[in-house]
């Protein structure tokens, strides 16, 4: 039989239910390869293995009496540590926030606990979740990459995707502010879901520092455990207004003939060579599975993005820190953030924020035409996990973020040993058609079974 910690979250759901396996003996599977790999990839913030335990022996009970709780009752998963978890320690990746214990679970979480999810513990951050690249804080140490442990596992859910890809836990529930979950989930050769704004209701969360740009959405081996937690997740709440309108989806088995814009680079940015080649192999793919592929160059203005990307993030950090002890106790990668965020102004603010409603309007009327946008992840393939990422290997993704419109990273073929993602991106609340097309995409060009090789 297959290690227990390697079964994806759609198989442990039949087997508990059918009484092949107990949701207790799979954790302790799934704690016992923890216990091996998190030495090696440094995947935890804070550990809750007794706290899995007795919702693991409570999920057992439920399953025994043939009432599970939901599609997620039993089944072993992380979450990063800018998402409150009721009794564990939020540290933000921050020794600011070392003694912050959360009162409180955020709203996706509760609405994975009440489905009786398993939770083993925080993942490590990038502090403040506004990453370079890489894991690497003052306060939890430097998360390597499962594939090459000499290599970042990217950011900032690079905790939360090196658990994933190493077989702690099937879904890891991450943010996404600017790529943090889709270029992790490349580099990890991991599906990696940013929905759209207001998808997953949010409320007793972390101060929002990035406007509304940052959502939380799911990192996982496959697409089936990916809209398992998905639908876990998303849903209106009353206390955010984003989250209204949107109704629950599905993953339907045939998305017909879509015409999808492929747009390998932007401006003069670079991409390099594996990636380039890995990425319009998939765009082959595509064309193979019946889709229209046409190349074609940025659907929106690149300068404008690119001058305004620094401020909301220079902005939401000074106000966060604004009548705190800091310095000397973040890292130093953060210092002229701050510094840059106390020279702003509300002008500056708001004509950021007027220059991201006008790439939206760009890109929508793009999606007007083309079904869906195609992009590579990232534009850089992993580097040294303690050094920051190149600047061009951020570009594909922040721009989908201050348009709120959903986009999945999918797994690509690999390049020299390691994984690579590509990005498909979709008109506004279309998730579900995103992980339709990757569902489809994975039955021709399977991916969950490449591992890591680490023992």
């Amino acid at each position: 039989m297959q290690e227990l910690w390697k079964l994806p979250a759609t198989d442990l759901r039949q087997a508990y239910r059918s009484g092949q396996l107990r949701p207790s003996e799979v954790l302790e599977a799934v704690i016992e390869r923890a216990e091996n790999v998190d030495p090696v990839v440094n995947i935890f913030a804070t550990r809750d293995f007794e706290g899995a335990r007795a919702a693991a022996q409570a999920s057992d009970a439920r399953h025994a009496a043939g009432a599970p709780a939901g599609d997620l009752d039993g089944i072993p998963l992380t979450i990063k540590d800018n998402i409150p978890v009721k009794g564990l320690r939020c540290a933000w990746g921050s020794r600011l926030y070392l003694d912050h214990i959360a009162e409180a679970d955020e709203l996706p979480v509760a609405r994975m606990r009440r489905q009786g999810a398993v939770i083993l513990g925080k993942t490590n951050v990038s502090e403040f979740t506004l990453g370079r690249g890489n894991v690497d804080t003052l306060a939890f140490g430097t998360t390597r990459n499962p594939w090459n442990t000499e290599l970042t596992s990217g950011s900032s859910t690079g905790g939360g995707a090196a658990a994933a890809a190493s077989g702690v836990g099937p879904i890891a529930i991450g943010t996404d502010g600017g790529g943090s979950i889709r270029r992790p989930a490349g580099y990890n050769n991991l599906i990696g879901l940013k929905p759209s704004t207001g998808r997953v209701a949010r409320r007793d969360g972390l101060p929002p520092i990035l406007h509304d740009f940052e959502i939380v959405g799911p990192l996982a081996r496959t697409v089936d455990d990916a809209a398992v937690a998905l639908a876990a997740m998303e849903g209106p709440d009353p206390l955010d207004r984003s989250s209204f309108g949107f109704t629950p989806g599905r993953l339907v088995p045939d998305t017909g003939k879509l015409r999808i814009l492929y747009v390998p680079q932007l401006a003069d940015m670079k991409v390099e060579p594996h990636i380039a080649a890995s990425c319009a192999a998939a765009a082959a793919n595509l064309e193979r599975l019946g889709h229209e592929v046409e190349t074609g160059s940025a659907p929106f203005d690149v300068d404008l993005f690119e001058k305004h990307w620094p401020i909301v993030s220079s902005a939401g950090l000074a106000w966060l820190l604004r009548d705190a002890d800091w310095r000397g106790r973040i890292g130093d990668a953060y210092v002229p953030m701050v510094e840059k965020g106390r020279s702003l102004t509300a002008v500056d603010y708001v004509d950021t924020l007027d220059a991201y409603r006008l790439i939206y309007r760009q890109i929508a009327a793009s999606l007007q035409g083309y079904d869906l946008i195609m992009t590579p992840t990232s534009g850089a393939m992993p580097w040294p996990a303690r050094e920051y990422g190149p600047p061009y290997h951020r570009v594909f993704t922040g721009f989908v973020n201050v348009t709120g419109l959903p986009a999945v990273s999918i797994p690509a073929e690999p390049a020299d040993g390691l994984p690579v993602g590509f990005q498909l991106i979709a008109a506004f609340g279309q998730d579900w058609r995103l992980l339709s097309v990757a569902k489809s995409y994975e039955t021709a060009y399977p991916w969950a079974q490449r591992w890591p090789d680490l023992g």
